[in-house]
């Protein structure tokens, strides 16, 4: 998303603890500082260095970890979020443009694929404070103004992705795959998810900058892919025959998500267009280049 805003003339500023991102990942030309969203230093920034637009991906991304410590989920999540909004409304800030859960704002789902008007039944501390964060875009929209949108992605993979902790299957299997390790699908793999490539995800991003209002938008491909089908599609991509082990089920997981980007296809032509197959063999490629190259995924 740095890259694609610098293309296009604008000054980017970054925010990040490196909790879990790369200083690698940053470009030259965009301004870093490592700060906790939820510090004064970061929210005297957001108020006094002339941000026009929040694109706000920072997050406890951990669904797993939102279960065993939605203490710290709301922390980072709902107050460090609402430590930047209140910055910026005393500022020069004009929109945000929220990461958002197509997957875990849901819950189990009614229908498949999912549109935006489906019920929201969040099953995770996780989901929960993503759609508390929707709720108070509209409030600072509906109160001060504030321009907002609010992109519910499903699940976002592609070049760069880190590969260790919980979140990223598509990294994790990838780095599993190179090193050789024994990958592991929890449960039966049969379980379902929509994986959506993160060039079509920046494009959304792109299409929602500076639309005035508060608009809400799922960011997916409308394709359901069990677990072991996406294994099977990364192992063959390496060229590796190793089979994955299958170990217990985690308690909680949703059994089938899958979402419909028909609605920001309609309003503003940014449907997702990279197919799985694409995404995967791309993705595959640069885990693949990086292990040559000997550096870390």
């Amino acid at each position: 998303m740095a890259d694609a805003l610098l293309a296009r003339g604008h000054r980017v500023v970054i925010v990040d603890d490196l909790s879990s991102g790369r200083k690698e990942n940053v470009p030259a030309a965009a301004e870093f500082h490592r700060l906790d969203i939820r510090s004064g230093e970061a929210a005297a920034l957001i108020a006094d260095a002339g941000i026009e637009v929040l694109v706000h991906h920072a997050a406890q991304m951990d669904v797993r970890r939102s279960v065993a410590d939605p203490v710290h989920d709301a922390s980072v999540n709902i107050l460090g979020t609402l430590n930047l909004l209140e910055a910026g409304r005393k500022g020069a800030l004009r929109q945000v443009i929220f990461a958002s859960t197509g997957g875990a704002i849901y819950g189990e789902q009614e229908r498949f694929p999912a549109d935006e008007t489906h019920p929201t039944r969040p099953l995770s501390p996780y989901g929960v404070a993503k759609l508390a964060v929707e709720r108070y875009l509209y409030f600072f929209h509906a109160e001060y103004g504030l321009d907002a949108v609010a992109l519910r992605y499903a699940n976002v993979y592609g070049p760069r992705q880190n590969p260790h902790g919980e979140a990223g299957v598509v990294a994790i299997f990838l780095d599993r795959l190179l090193s050789g390790r024994e990958a592991t699908i929890n449960g039966d793999g049969l379980q379902t998810r929509d994986y959506v490539f993160v060039e079509d995800v920046v494009a959304a991003n792109l299409a929602v900058l500076g639309r005035a209002g508060f608009a809400t938008f799922n960011v997916g491909t409308g394709r359901e892919s069990t677990v072991v089908e996406l294994y099977e599609r990364l192992a063959a991509a390496v060229g590796v025959a190793r089979p994955a082990v299958h170990g217990p089920a985690k308690a909680g997981e949703q059994r089938r998500s899958v979402i419909t980007s028909a609605l920001i296809g309609r309003e503003l032509g940014a449907a997702p267009k990279v197919a799985l197959e694409d995404g995967l063999a791309r993705t595959a490629a640069w885990f693949a280049d990086r292990r040559r190259a000997g550096q870390p995924a």
